[in-house]
């Protein structure tokens, strides 16, 4: 009996060794197969799912303004989540401290309250969400509070806090050009303003990157031969001066809102060069009644133009022998029929004869039809053609997308008729944008050379410029330099004796026209209630440095016409650029009791001395001007006018103008060192006004009596 029972206990030890043998040999047999006929398989499997490239993005590039100052720049912001359901935050330390937590949130994102914010959570950890959204674009001085959060302020593992870092596009002056400086939308594939037209310098090129997955998800960087690191993007620098664009969008503005106009734009180019100095467009938000730049008209919107049109009507009869000015033409009583349509006088010029100085002055749209239909109606295609040679039927070609078309037609036109000459000769049956009118008259003031606009002077990368964008040549000559003198000497007139006389007494002479189009209502004809008033022109009209175009469509408080809507905003820009250029304001003369007196009134210094000079010279001193450190003594109607001359922090100062004792104790101050040349006045400074200063770097002042 004892023999059986061992035999039994050996025979089961024996089928226990013999069934964990095999089994021991199968696993080995399993493995010997999976490493010869499955391995490289699933290593490759596993490679695929524990590696992955990641793009890596470039830091996309800052547009400045003419001064290095930001106008468009990328900023560092953050969405926030949290892993709600982590199990190593327990129930018991979650529930003790969610309210506070709820709290915190609330007081600090205030879009929900703290009842709200308790109820997700707890809701969220109920259901096990390990990505539980807490708030979207959120700042780094937001995320610096949230990281000492309740729970959160464990870090990202014990108290489940999840930071996903993007970049946000920010303007930091907010609406200033806003629509020009414009954005780049790949997904809708909507290119705006510069951010659309330089993108390619300015968003640089993305890198790869490959990462492993290791435990809880996360990805950490891996060694590959193949990594491509990113390229940032490249810094725009544009033309665009601050203080005139401000200048330019708050005396838009304040006008728009005077007028409950529905939109309005204000375009101010540097003649010889082309450069936009400031663009501002305004459109009323019809939800708000407040204005927003919505819309890039200056550059976009092709309208009749009206009056201001009549110059290219007049070079070309200039071109055509059209001589003396002082040559009459009968206007009758101020009207004129072609076909049944009546063109009509709005200004009140006087019936009967007027010269053609008179008819261009006044804005005669009877007297300006008459001498281009008399002229070219037997060859109205000789006019078109007149237009043509002065570009204005090709567009100026920025690189600012959405350029408006020019709309000049010719002859074999089907919508050519026997009233499209004479309209035509005063701004109607065509179209074109207000940048366009301003490119033009750019060129009458720059002697016939027609120029391209520039927005952009050069792109710059590490702080080197390294690309330049020069002046572009549209039409080398528009028309003689004969007709070009006759066009200037209408213009100045329009100023002096015409449509334009606010502007006579400016102490710097200015050169324009006056434009007060009404609106085409589709297939209704012109509404009478509605109109575009413009003005365009140069200054000073002697020596012209600067073009600009102020337009306000459909103004609404009983006043139209552009002398009192759009004249009003050229001269508040004007007189800007005239506060801030030394060119423009060099040997002026003042009115001092009854007669003229030649006197260099043109100077810069502390203002306290200037006020003391001035009055002991018994010289009639605006002295509310401005209550700044430095200023800068102007001529205003009949006293000298004092306004501020604002020295930035960072930035070297314009010191032409000043004494020298002035000029060195602000540079020294900002921490530049000073070299003298000459006796005097600054004169020239070899530093250009408006760049970052590097400490201790040298800028010679050249000075003279």
């Amino acid at each position: 009996m004892a023999k059986n029972v061992k035999s039994d206990i050996l025979w089961r030890v024996f089928l226990v060794y013999m069934g964990m043998f095999l089994f021991g040999l199968a696993i080995i047999v399993k493995i010997i197969y999976i490493q010869l006929a499955q391995g490289r398989q699933l290593l490759d499997k596993a490679e695929v799912q524990s590696l992955e490239y990641f793009n890596v993005e470039a830091v996309r590039g800052n547009i400045c303004a003419a001064d290095g100052s930001l106008l468009a720049t990328s900023v560092p912001i953050f969405d926030l989540r949290m892993d709600v359901a982590s199990p190593l935050i327990s129930n018991a330390y979650f529930q003790n401290h969610v309210d506070e937590l709820a709290r915190k949130l609330a007081g600090l994102f205030k879009n929900k309250s703290s009842w709200e914010f308790k109820k997700e959570l707890l809701s969220e950890r109920k259901k096990g969400n390990r990505y539980f959204l807490l708030k979207r674009d959120v700042t780094y001085e937001q995320l610096k509070l949230v990281r000492n959060f309740p729970i959160l302020d464990r870090g990202k593992y014990k108290g489940g806090l999840i930071i996903i870092p993007k970049t946000k596009r920010q303007k930091p002056y907010g609406m200033l050009a806003e629509r020009t400086i414009g954005y780049e939308n790949r997904e809708e594939d909507l290119f705006v303003g510069m951010e659309g037209a330089y993108a390619d310098y300015l968003g640089g090129k993305n890198g790869k990157q490959l990462r492993r997955k290791i435990n809880n998800g996360d990805w950490v960087p891996v060694f590959d031969e193949n990594e491509i690191e990113p390229e940032n993007g490249k810094d725009i620098i544009t033309t665009i001066d601050l203080n005139l664009q401000d200048v330019a969008e708050s005396s838009l503005y304040n006008h728009l809102v005077e007028h409950q106009a529905e939109w309005g734009c204000a375009l101010l180019m540097e003649v010889e060069t082309g450069e936009v100095k400031a663009i501002a467009n305004l459109t009323r938000d019809p939800k708000t009644g407040t204005y927003k730049e919505l819309y890039n008209y200056a550059v976009g919107w092709s309208i009749e133009p009206g009056s201001t049109f009549k110059l290219p009507s007049m070079i070309a009869l200039f071109e055509e022998g059209l001589d003396n000015l002082e040559d009459t033409i009968d206007i009758g009583k101020g009207y004129a029929v072609y076909s049944g349509l009546t063109i009509q006088d709005v200004h009140g010029i006087r019936d009967g004869r007027v010269s053609i100085r008179e008819v261009f002055e006044k804005s005669s749209n009877a007297g300006v039809s008459r001498l281009v239909y008399e002229k070219f109606k037997d060859h109205p295609q000789k006019f078109i053609d007149q237009l043509y040679d002065m570009s204005l039927n090709e567009k100026t070609g920025v690189d600012i997308p959405g350029e408006g078309e020019p709309l000049i037609k010719n002859t074999k036109n089907k919508s050519w008729s026997a009233v499209s000459l004479p309209f035509m000769s005063i701004g109607y049956e065509l179209r074109l944008t207000p940048l366009q009118i301003l490119t033009f008259y750019n060129a009458v003031a720059n002697d016939g050379r027609m120029v391209k606009p520039i927005f952009v002077k050069g792109i710059w990368e590490s702080g080197k410029q390294v690309e330049e964008f020069k002046t572009e040549v549209i039409n080398k000559s528009i028309c003689s330099d004969k007709s070009i003198e006759k066009a200037k000497k209408l213009l100045e007139g329009v100023v002096q004796d015409g449509t334009a006389t606010s502007l006579k007494n400016s102490v710097y002479k200015i050169a324009g026209k006056t434009g007060t189009a009404q609106i085409a209502a589709q297939n209704l004809g012109y509404d009478k209630r509605n109109y575009n008033a413009s003005f365009v022109g140069y200054f000073p009209a002697n020596n012209p440095k600067f073009s600009c175009i102020v337009v306000v469509s459909k103004p609404s408080t009983g006043r139209y016409y552009a002398s009192s809507v759009a004249v009003p905003v050229f001269k508040e820009i004007a007189d800007k650029v005239y506060a801030t250029n030394l060119d423009i304001q060099q040997n002026q003369e003042i009115e001092m009791k009854g007669h003229r007196v030649a006197y260099p009134i043109y100077a810069t210094g502390y203002l306290e001395e200037l006020r003391h000079i001035y009055e002991s010279l018994d010289i009639p001193l605006d002295t509310a001007s401005t209550n700044a450190e430095w200023a800068i003594a102007l001529k205003a109607d009949s006293a000298v006018r004092l306004d501020a001359r604002i020295i930035h922090e960072g930035l070297v100062p314009n010191v032409k103008g000043m004494g020298a004792r002035d000029a060195v104790y602000v540079l020294e101050n900002l921490g530049l060192s000073v070299k003298i040349k000459g006796r005097g006045f600054v004169k020239e400074q070899s530093i250009e006004a408006g760049t970052r200063i590097k400490k201790g770097i040298q800028i010679t002042l050249v000075l003279a009596v």
